[in-house]
């Protein structure tokens, strides 16, 4: 299994979001917390949320499909 860097910045990869997500981290504003991710240039956050998803279980241990909800412009 091959590792993608999905946080140039900060040097995070698929695997750390996924490690973080399997160890309980409840949000995705607790993995920026952690581990930083998209939290300089901002270009990864897309991917970053899309991985964090992913691997992200709730309670239960259910995975959980996190909606992102474009704010419209006037």
């Amino acid at each position: 299994m091959r590792t993608m860097i999905v946080c140039v910045c900060h040097r995070v990869s698929d695997r750390d979001i996924a490690r973080e997500a399997a160890a309980g981290c409840a949000s995705f504003d607790e993995l920026q917390d952690s581990l930083r991710v998209g939290t300089a240039c901002g270009a990864c956050l897309e991917c970053a949320r899309e991985t964090f998803s992913e691997h992200h279980t709730g309670p239960c241990g259910r995975r959980v499909l996190m909606l992102q909800v474009a704010s419209a412009h006037a």
